[in-house]
């Protein structure tokens, strides 16, 4: 994703470093918790959803397991492993518990969010 920072909409989270590759961190963004997943597989990249799980009613989402399903980059609620697209926020198995995906970009090493 390219965007340019604006410092009203882009909050710095962390150094991409501070990430282990395929995993996700809590980040606390204006106020929200966010899942925040350093991808290293496929095309890689910085993702960026809620971390709250509708299905389980708990902060956990960025303690999923990440993985593809076919084209589309998920995470696996560590919960009840409902799958949810990085990309989208959509959950797989029940659309209606779907999150929000946030804007994320890494420059200069440091990870970007945009809520």
């Amino acid at each position: 994703m390219s965007h340019d920072l604006n410092p009203l909409n882009w909050v710095p989270v962390c150094a991409l470093d501070d990430i282990v590759p395929n995993t996700g961190v809590c980040a606390l963004v204006e106020g929200k918790q966010v899942a925040v997943f350093n991808v290293a597989q496929g095309e890689g990249g910085v993702y960026a959803i809620d971390n709250y799980d509708p299905c389980s009613q708990a902060a956990v989402l960025s303690r999923g397991l990440i993985g593809n399903l076919g084209e589309r980059i998920v995470v696996a609620s560590p919960i009840y492993k409902q799958h949810f697209d990085l990309r989208t926020g959509e959950c797989l198995e029940a659309p209606e518990h779907s999150v929000s995906a946030f804007a994320a970009q890494v420059k200069d090493g440091q990870v970007w969010v945009a809520v």
